[in-house]
C-alpha cells in the first residue's frame, strides 16, 4: 500500500486501473466513462434552481436528463480522490499561482484566474461541440475502436503539445 503515498503513480498501473474501470462501466451500466456531460448537467441543475422547472423543457436538457447519476458521482469521486491522494502523498498545498505559471507569466492571481476561466469555457465548448471530452473519446471511444474518437485523441495530443510549446 506504499504506492498510495507516492506523488506520481506509475502510468502503467493507472492505465490498467482506468481500463478495469472502463470495463466495469460497460458491464454494469452499459455506458462509457465520460465526464463533460456532468458539467452540462450541473449547469442545468443550477439554472433550474434559479429559473425554475421550465428549464427542463429545453431540448438539450431533455436529452441529457438533469439528474445526479453515476457519471456525476464519478466526477465527485475524481475530485475527492485527488484531494485524498494529495493529502496522503504530502503534496497538498494551497496556491493561487503555480510556480511554472509564475515563472512564465508572473504571479498575478487575477490573470491566472481569468485565463483558467477562459480556458474552461473553451474546453467546455469544445467538449460539447465534439460530443465528448478526453475521457469520453480518449478512453471510452478509443477502447471501442471508434474512428472519430481516435482522431479526437490524436488531436488532443497534437493540440496539447503545440500549446505547451507556445506557452512554455
Amino acid at each position: 500500500m506504499d504506492f498510495l503515498t507516492e506523488i506520481r503513480w506509475s502510468p502503467y498501473a493507472v492505465g490498467i486501473g482506468i481500463g478495469i474501470l472502463s470495463w466495469l462501466s460497460f458491464l454494469i451500466s452499459k455506458k462509457p466513462i465520460a465526464c463533460s456531460t456532468t458539467f452540462a448537467k450541473t449547469s442545468g441543475m443550477l439554472e433550474r434552481v434559479i429559473l425554475g422547472p421550465k428549464v427542463t423543457e429545453k431540448p438539450y436538457y431533455k436529452k441529457i436528463k438533469l439528474n445526479i447519476d453515476w457519471q456525476w458521482m464519478l466526477v465527485i469521486g475524481i475530485i475527492i480522490g485527488s484531494f485524498i491522494s494529495a493529502l496522503l502523498s504530502g503534496d497538498f498545498q494551497l496556491q493561487w499561482v503555480p510556480s511554472l505559471w509564475a515563472g512564465t507569466f508572473g504571479s498575478s492571481a487575477l490573470l491566472r484566474i481569468f485565463v483558467a476561466l477562459i480556458g474552461g469555457i473553451c474546453l467546455g465548448f469544445g467538449a460539447r461541440w465534439a460530443d465528448g471530452c478526453t475521457s469520453g473519446h480518449g478512453i471510452s471511444g478509443t477502447m471501442q475502436l471508434s474512428l472519430a474518437s481516435w482522431i479526437s485523441a490524436i488531436c488532443f495530443f497534437i493540440g496539447g503539445i503545440i500549446t505547451a510549446h507556445i506557452i512554455y
